[in-house]
């Protein structure tokens, strides 16, 4: 009996799952379809201002403008987070004149927000409101609206913030899409505020690799004319498991790997051999602004241990190594 109830008490609970869940998306579905031309001039004031974005909020819709304020940050814009209710003690000494003030507010008539508005209005500061609210406090004093729809909380009394937490959220988003792509905010750009972790290694190119690790990228080097226990000697030292093949004009026209050897190594005649015998022609390279993970996925793809580096003149500058790449946390 207790089974039975146990199993009808975690259908209940998923059923209310997917009903909070139904009630959210038909509330972002609102929002998708209500969003007004108003949003362009908000996006364009936004991306124009020569000084920062000030995002604030209070309670539940300030952990949803302290995400939005991260957000812009890290794609472009310059932005940080400011607790309504910390404004009128100090904190309004963060705001400057050619800054924009977006407010957060479901209601439009949160106490905390009054000294916020005074301020703006005082100092002729731009501010945006994101409420449902146009004719709130908040919504009047704004210069621009971001106007959320009307939508039934997911919260089963209707009373904590849930669905219109969530039109935050994605406005908020909505905001720094449109932002990205109005300033061409490009995968370089977005590399220089995440240099971290396996995002950041993600977003490497060989020449940053290069210039970070330039023991690892070294490349042995031997000429046509070496002796095999020679090439065997320089591919011990390099410790990379190759060596690269130069001809009389020091350009590099083959590879020599540890594989190379093993295949080589038939009869005491081998030991007579030379680099050009022995090497692999024409080795497969890469460009110098290439991703490092794309040049893991080559690594892959053709079963290699290392590819070749070239720089815009076509040379070889270095070898990336798989064994390296992987360490980098590209994978």
């Amino acid at each position: 009996m207790s089974d039975r109830t146990d199993v009808a008490e975690t259908e209940s609970l998923a059923k209310v799952g997917r009903l909070t869940i139904a009630v959210e998306i038909a509330g972002l579905q609102h929002l998708q379809d209500s969003l007004s031309d108003e949003f362009a001039q908000v996006v364009a004031k936004i991306r124009d201002c020569p000084g920062r974005v000030i995002v604030v909020g209070v309670g539940k819709s300030g952990h949803i403008g302290n995400k939005i304020a991260a957000t812009f940050a890290s794609t472009g814009t310059p932005a940080f987070f400011v607790h309504a209710a910390e404004a009128a003690h100090g904190d309004l000494g963060m705001i400057e004149q050619n800054d924009v003030v977006l407010c957060l507010s479901n209601s439009g008539e949160s106490a905390e927000f009054k000294p916020i508005l005074q301020f703006c209005r005082r100092f002729s500061i731009t501010m945006i409101a994101m409420t449902s609210a146009p004719h709130s406090s908040l919504g009047r004093y704004a210069d621009l609206l971001l106007l959320l729809p009307k939508a039934e909380e997911a919260c089963p009394m209707g009373l904590a913030p849930m669905t219109s937490t969530t039109m935050m959220l994605a406005m908020g988003d909505a905001l720094a899409s449109a932002l990205m792509r109005s300033k061409g905010f490009a995968r370089d750009d977005f590399a220089k505020f995440h240099p971290a972790g396996k995002l950041g290694a993600q977003l490497l190119r060989l020449r940053e690799v290069m210039e970070m690790y330039p023991d690892r990228v070294k490349l042995p080097t031997v000429d046509l004319a070496t002796p095999m226990r020679d090439v065997i000697a320089t591919i011990t030292a390099g410790r990379c498991g190759l060596t690269a093949v130069t001809d009389a004009d020091d350009v590099i026209v083959g590879v020599v790997t540890d594989g190379d050897l093993r295949r080589a190594l038939t009869g005491r005649e081998s030991f007579d051999k030379t680099a050009e015998q022995m090497m692999t022609r024409d080795p497969i390279s890469i460009d110098i602004e290439s991703l490092a993970v794309e040049a893991l996925n080559l690594c892959h793809n053709k079963r290699l241990g290392a590819v070749f580096i070239r720089d815009e003149s076509g040379a070889v500058v270095g070898a990336a190594h798989l064994k390296d790449l992987l360490e980098l946390g590209i994978a």
